[in-house]
């Protein structure tokens, strides 16, 4: 009966909403992989084949329903140097290996490292790709300086965007029985045909191909050599793939209010990449962009990734000729409107009652995303500089008292004692002391967490052994005690360091 009713809403729940979604959708894909398999020096083709596959594979597959995956360019510019010094074929076969990769990660559970990615680090993720989307749209309304010469073809662009973005935003309050980045494609392409706009169209981008991909064995020779071709190419586009993949996965799960299981993500994007590499087509995975303008228009369920891959399909095979005269200006209206939705514009305001801690890490992902244009850096300086600050701030709880009597120097230290913190309880510690003979170390309210800790306690009761003073630990909870006794290069600790329980 669960499984009915997982049917029933992932695939049956409001289709005609899923499939207008799905097929703006579609629409967009046309120009990104297009665009895409140029950035990887390839023929339109393995861009468009490899949206398809890899949208309607993970559409049945996948663990994130409403999200879209493809060619992306995120992988697109990390195989450029292997499809240039030694073909396309190698970029296939790079492909299957990072499907490969990618199952090998879901079984090792790699998905669960996403818990150590902070919300500031999210926030930085989201802004710095919003801004990524809107430039990626400027070469179409900068890459001609206006001249009297070319003022109809500047104009006309310009002219096109605003109309569409007025429609995107217009449309909706008279109707939304149509999404209206649909109606905008729709209405500025019939407008282009009729007047015969002079803008860059779609075909204008690259051939369209008028096939339907077929199952295709990398040519490639079978060696080790081959193996160490292609390794280093599958493991980076399989680590920025899920990166990117997951990320936007828990950005689609914030969007819609619901929840998404990220280790059947993990292996859907693995057998999609797995599966389009045989077929000829490049890796990919999730898309902001794609999955916003889903969401946005209505789509939630796997119905409309599904569409969205069968209708480019359809699209570029079926009704190639036609779609090749949608102008790029409607498409850029529909990007634009995308670039603002993403941004979390709420983290202008954030700013200023957030921790600076937080604001420093989003600031820096979205400086790091936008000067390398590689997710990966920034979200990895992101995550870098979140356990900075972390260790930092644990290390600020750490309290140490200490005092004499007679002849005994007492020390009490509290809070986590591990790599970021052992320093100060090194400096705390008064060796070579005059007139004290005992030395004792209370650790009721402290836990030790690494071998950093217990290797700064060897030190500091070496120390004080070696001077001939006795040293006496109390106070060590047991799960202490047991990386004490386990870790520690002293014999016998407990029994040396004269230890006493609570």
């Amino acid at each position: 009966m669960a499984i009915h009713s997982d049917f029933r809403r992932d695939w049956l729940s409001n289709p005609k909403t899923e499939f207008l979604a799905g097929l703006v959708v579609a629409l967009a894909l046309i120009p990104e992989a297009i665009g895409f398999s140029i950035i990887a020096g390839v023929d339109p083709r393995v861009g468009l084949y490899a949206s398809f596959s890899i949208a309607v594979i993970i559409s049945m597959i996948g663990g994130r329903p409403g999200m879209i995956s493809a060619a992306t360019a995120a992988v697109a510019v990390l195989v450029v140097p292997l499809v240039r010094d030694h073909g396309v074929e190698y970029l296939f076969a790079a492909t299957i290996l990072m499907g490969i990769f990618q199952s090998i990660a879901a079984l090792l559970r790699l998905d669960l490292l996403m818990r150590f990615v902070s919300r500031s680090v999210i926030t930085g993720f989201v802004n710095a790709l919003a801004i990524l989307i809107f430039m990626a749209q400027l070469p179409q309304l900068t890459g001609e300086a206006f001249t009297w010469a070319n003022r109809d073809f500047v104009m006309q662009t310009y002219a096109m965007v605003a109309v569409g973005l007025v429609i995107i935003y217009g449309l909706p309050r008279i109707t939304t029985l149509v999404p209206s980045p649909l109606a905008a494609i729709v209405i500025l392409a019939a407008a282009s045909i009729f007047f015969g706009a002079k803008v860059t169209t779609v075909g204008n981008m690259g051939e369209l191909p008028d096939s339907l991909p077929w199952f295709h064995i990398p040519q490639i020779p079978i060696t080790w050599e081959t193996l160490r071709i292609i390794a280093p190419f599958s493991l980076a586009m399989a680590a920025v793939g899920l990166l990117e993949s997951l990320l936007t996965a828990s950005i689609v799960d914030d969007m819609t209010e619901t929840r998404s299981d990220k280790k059947r993500e993990t292996y859907g994007q693995g057998i999609a990449n797995f599966v389009t590499g045989w077929i000829g087509g490049m890796g990919g995975c999730a898309m902001i962009g794609q999955s916003v303008i889903n969401i946005k228009s209505g789509g939630r369920r796997r119905l409309s990734t599904f569409v969205a891959g069968v209708m480019l399909l359809v699209l570029i095979v079926g009704l190639g000729p036609l779609v090749a005269q949608i102008p790029m200006p409607a498409l850029v209206a529909v990007m634009i409107f995308v670039s603002i939705s993403t941004f979390r514009w709420a983290s202008f305001t954030e700013i200023t009652h957030h921790p600076w801690p937080s604001n420093f890490v989003m600031i820096a992902t979205v400086v790091m995303v936008v000067a390398t244009h590689d997710l990966s850096i920034g979200v990895l300086t992101g995550v870098l500089l979140s356990g900075i600050f972390f260790a930092w701030k644990v290390r600020q709880l750490v309290t140490i008292e200490d005092s004499v009597e007679n002849t005994t120097h007492r020390y009490v230290f509290g809070g986590q004692i591990f790599f970021g913190s052992v320093d100060m309880m090194y400096e705390a510690m008064e060796f070579n002391e005059e007139g004290i003979d005992k030395v004792v170390i209370d650790v009721h309210d402290a836990h030790f967490w690494d071998i950093s800790a217990t290797g700064m306690l060897d030190k500091i009761v070496e120390r004080i052994q070696n001077e001939g003073k006795t040293v006496e630990l109390i106070g060590m909870n047991e799960a202490s005690a047991t990386l004490v006794e386990k870790y520690s290069e002293n014999d016998k600790p407990f029994e040396s360091l004269g230890m006493v329980g609570h």
